[in-house]
């Protein structure tokens, strides 16, 4: 199975999961700004939500994605106040005809004072373990 991480972290805080993703799928996780060019079977895609929802970094990524060369992106995310940027990933991906899984990892991500040190030693023992079920091993 060939996989790929790919994310945006403002902060490092969705870094950290696609760190811990990419150890487990044995691939080396990149931004978004480094575009998907072999075929993939599982791309696990990683965003932060802000108050404008998901960066506009992260929209240009799906818009540029192939549906022919992706099979199946799986969304995780960090936030400090909203919820998971699930929703609106799928929404995009959707619309450019590549299939979802609706399998999605998301924990709280530190900002300022908010949610010190997530995510935590457990958020990566639980995002590594999510990866190793949606990769079958």
């Amino acid at each position: 199975m060939n996989s790929a991480v790919r994310y945006y972290s403002q902060t490092g805080n969705t870094r950290k999961l696609a760190d811990a993703i990419a150890e487990v799928a044995g691939v080396t996780a990149a931004t978004t700004s480094s575009p998907v060019t072999d075929d993939t079977d599982v791309l696990f895609l990683g965003a932060s939500v802000y108050w404008a929802g998901i960066d506009s970094e992260v929209k240009k990524f799906i818009a540029s994605l192939d549906p022919k060369r992706v099979q199946k992106v799986v969304v995780f995310s960090t936030s400090a106040l909203a919820e998971r940027a699930f929703p609106s990933i799928e929404k995009l991906l959707k619309a450019r005809g590549i299939a979802v899984s609706q399998d999605n990892f998301y924990c709280r991500g530190e900002f300022k004072f908010m949610h010190k040190g997530k995510p935590d030693a457990a958020d990566i023992a639980e995002v590594k373990a999510f990866a190793k079920k949606v990769l079958g091993i």
